[in-house]
């Protein structure tokens, strides 16, 4: 993640600055040293401190910045998160995209949280889908992390995941498994994507690893997780809320894929306070 992290708050500051903050440098000297705080506006778990911090460092390479919470903390209304001291300038111009940053991958963090908590005391794995902001995967599957919940593959390049429109154009399940089989090493796990009892049957003849259900009603899985009997891990997506998740996990699945966990989790409230200093 450290990798990709200058690539997203250049891109993002390039995004916001433009040619430059025409308030900020009309306002501000060019000398001038202030402090700041990120608070926490509402209960929430924190994630994406290091990005935030990354944003400010890169605008004033002197910047100090001091967490006050560890992402994946549950933190209180009213609490302050990270402190920053430096060039003003660079406080006012980055205060913007830290807050985005911020207020989006801990809204995942704490919209997975919630939901990890109501899988408490099974054994099934929640995990993220491919349904992300589009140059952000890297940071919203670690807010998912920072939630409590786990990653699905990172993207198409690790991860065999055979879905209902590669079975179309391979011609059926058993020549899509036997193509993968084929063509990738022996430590490559092969999933498939089935929708019916019969595709289940079939996915387990063709020897898949994991076969996903999705959008099956809760007695097609339950009846899916009977036939597939420990032969494969068994994953659920589709159509997944918060509000079924208890029920999906007390049918019997390994796996619990849930794709609002990043496209539809609600942005925090966060703010920053700042002052000059004396």
């Amino acid at each position: 993640m450290e990798l990709l992290i200058p690539y997203i708050i250049e891109s993002g500051l390039s995004e916001d600055i433009g040619a430059g903050d025409i308030t900020t440098d009309a306002l501000i000297d060019a000398e001038a040293m202030g402090r700041g705080y990120i608070v926490a506006k509402e209960d929430l778990v924190i994630a994406g401190l290091n990005a935030a911090a990354a944003v400010f460092e890169t605008l004033d390479p002197e910047m100090a910045c001091l967490f006050m919470a560890t992402d994946g903390d549950r933190v209180k209304t009213g609490t302050k998160v990270m402190q920053m001291e430096g060039s003003m300038q660079a406080l006012l111009k980055g205060e913007r995209l830290a807050l985005n940053i911020l207020q989006r991958l801990s809204g995942i963090a704490t919209f997975t949280r919630a939901c990890v908590d109501e899988l408490a005391g099974t054994t099934v794995r929640l995990v993220d889908t491919r349904k992300t902001t589009p140059g952000l995967r890297v940071l919203e599957k670690y807010a998912v992390r920072a939630g409590g919940a786990a990653n699905h593959r990172m993207g198409l390049f690790d991860g065999v995941l055979i879905k209902d429109n590669h079975i179309a154009a391979c011609g059926g399940i058993a020549q899509a498994v036997a193509k993968a089989r084929a063509a990738v090493h022996h430590l490559v796990k092969i999933e498939i994507e089935v929708s019916n009892q019969d595709e289940v049957a079939q996915a387990l003849e063709a020897g898949a690893d994991v076969i996903m259900l999705d959008n099956m009603d809760m007695e097609a899985i339950r009846q899916a997780v009977n036939t597939i009997s420990g032969r494969a891990l068994v994953e659920v997506s589709g159509s997944v809320a918060r509000e079924n998740l208890r029920a999906l996990a007390d049918t019997g699945v390994n796996i619990i894929s849930m794709g609002s966990l990043t496209h539809s989790a609600r942005a925090v409230d966060l703010s920053m306070r700042i002052a000059a200093e004396k």
